[in-house]
């Protein structure tokens, strides 16, 4: 019988909402709001094909166990800790030093499952890095994201606003002009990013203050996943650019 594939970010960030919601304490198989993770994440468009083929796939009793190593594994449990993984302990970091942007995270993610808006979008390359890992907050926000930043018409209204105030089509982060270098080909050029999370703005219909121009670089820069961090600002990844030496 084929084994439950790995907890991901996006499913451990759901449990351990319900951990800290619950005093950062563990859920029994018996408690509803258990049951009603279970289900919710047989149903996630992650695992393909998972909930159908294997029977256990995020069981009540999985479930209740991860909620057991969520919070046995916090620093302040008074006890023997659950084995827990590498994973856990970046979630629990996460929710521990951002509880309110965690929190919002994972009302956000709860949000786009609820409309059904997450289940038609389809899956992007860039939601996972080289090595197929997340930001901690996980791969399905990251999807909404980017596919709200791919809107043609949106990136269209943003650059006309800014043409219209003249201002310049350049990077917010690396000062980038598409049309200085490339000429024709790049004049009236540039991509365009959320200035912050969609759970940190709000789940909302995106307005043109809220997205930054940025090259292509600097974008692939701000989506990029690191173990255990979040999607990068603008402003944030400005201050990790390397100064030139003097």
């Amino acid at each position: 019988m084929p084994r439950s594939p790995a907890w991901t970010h996006d499913e451990l960030m759901l449990a351990c909402a319900l951990v800290v919601e619950n005093g950062w304490n563990e859920l029994r198989e018996g408690d509803p709001r258990v049951l009603e993770l279970s289900d919710l994440l047989r149903s996630l468009p992650i695992h393909e094909g998972a909930a159908h083929s294997i029977p256990k796939f995020r069981s009540i009793g999985s479930v209740s166990r991860k909620t057991s190593d969520l919070a046995s594994n916090h620093p302040a449990y008074v006890g023997t800790p659950t084995k827990g993984g590498r994973m856990d302990r970046e979630m629990i970091s996460a929710f521990i030093t951002r509880p309110t942007e965690m929190l919002l995270a994972a009302a956000a993610l709860r949000r786009g499952i609820g409309t059904g808006e997450l289940y038609a979008i389809p899956q992007d390359p860039d939601e996972l890095d080289e090595e197929g890992n997340s930001a901690v907050e996980g791969r399905l926000l990251a999807r909404w994201a980017l596919y709200r930043e791919r809107d043609r018409r949106l990136r269209a209204r943003k650059i006309a606003q800014a043409t219209k105030l003249g201002q310049p089509l350049q990077c917010e982060v690396c000062d980038f002009d598409f049309g200085s270098v490339y000429g024709d080909l790049g004049t009236g050029y540039i991509e365009v990013h959320h200035r912050l999370p969609l759970h940190v703005s709000g789940v909302r219909e995106t307005e043109l203050d809220d997205l930054a121009f940025l090259c292509a670089n600097c974008h692939r820069m701000c989506h990029k996943s690191r173990a255990g961090e979040s999607w990068r600002t603008p402003r944030a990844l400005r201050a990790e650019m390397v100064k030139p030496s003097p």
